[in-house]
């Protein structure tokens, strides 16, 4: 289990490098933009990503 969680981790950190690496032009925009959004928006993209995650897992288990 320990090592199913670490490899997650280690990909969660390998798939956020990607768009500083690639584009860092685009990560400074889309952060930008970020930061100008309520504090709902940001919740609901929260939850959304929570819940496609859970459902992806639950899909490939």
């Amino acid at each position: 289990m320990w090592h199913d969680l670490l490899v997650a981790i280690a990909l969660v950190l390998v798939l956020e490098g990607l768009l500083p690496f690639l584009n860092p032009d685009a990560m400074r925009r889309a952060l930008t933009k970020l930061v100008s959004l309520n504090d709902s928006t940001l919740r609901f993209a929260g939850l959304t990503s929570m819940i496609l995650g859970c459902l992806l897992l639950y899909a490939l288990r």
